[in-house]
């Protein structure tokens, strides 16, 4: 069955991760803007597919019409890598595991601090932000071991792990003390620099 698959986003880290895992697992989809300065993300339209009027969408139609709308970036990449077995996520019981505990030690300790911080930061509240960001720095530089074991941030291969971590890690690379961080500094250029990944910084423009 030949899937007609859609990605509404825009800029963000949640959007590029939906982005990475498409290109990774090879899967042809068209990407719509949505412009969250001019704020599409409330327009009727997006609010039909995702009706708290975030980004990610994913939307995938079938040739007999029916579709299957996705509006969590993190349901977006299982769903991809279930789609394509072996992929992002190792078949195999024990790595698929220790894959999913890496996945969920950036989705939980390091992704979910980071949202707050800046949920915060909105509100004006001053002192929240400051901690949950130091948070953040720790937690990024604590991933330094889980490299120095393997090249990935799961094992030997790419995966839905690293696909998380180096959306995160780009944002706060400017704080960080990569001198101290020989390994992490070497994951994070080697992933960066993939076709897929490279792919899926610029799928929603500059």
């Amino acid at each position: 069955m030949n899937l007609v698959v859609e990605l509404h986003g825009a800029k963000t880290g949640n959007c590029i991760r939906a982005a990475i895992a498409l290109e990774e697992a090879g899967v042809p989809y068209t990407v719509r803007v949505v412009d969250l300065a001019k704020g599409a993300q409330r327009s009727q339209s997006h609010l039909s597919l995702n009706p708290l009027g975030m980004v990610p969408t994913l939307v995938e139609r079938s040739p007999g019409g029916a579709s299957l709308v996705l509006s969590q970036s993190n349901a977006i990449l299982m769903h991809v890598a279930g789609q394509n077995p072996g992929r992002l996520l190792p078949t195999a019981p024990g790595n698929r595991a220790h894959v999913l505990e890496r996945f969920f030690y950036f989705v939980t300790d390091v992704i979910a601090p980071s949202h707050a911080g800046f949920f915060l930061k909105r509100k004006g509240i001053e002192v929240g932000p400051a901690l949950f960001s130091q948070l953040v720095i720790e937690r990024v530089e604590y991933a330094e071991a889980f490299v120095t074991a393997s090249p990935y941030m799961a094992g030997n291969e790419f995966s839905i792990a690293d696909i998380v971590a180096v959306t995160i890690i780009d944002s706060v690379q400017n704080e960080l003390e990569w001198d101290r961080y020989p390994m992490l500094r070497d994951w994070f250029d080697g992933v960066i620099r993939r076709p897929s990944v490279r792919r899926a910084f610029s799928a929603f423009g500059t």
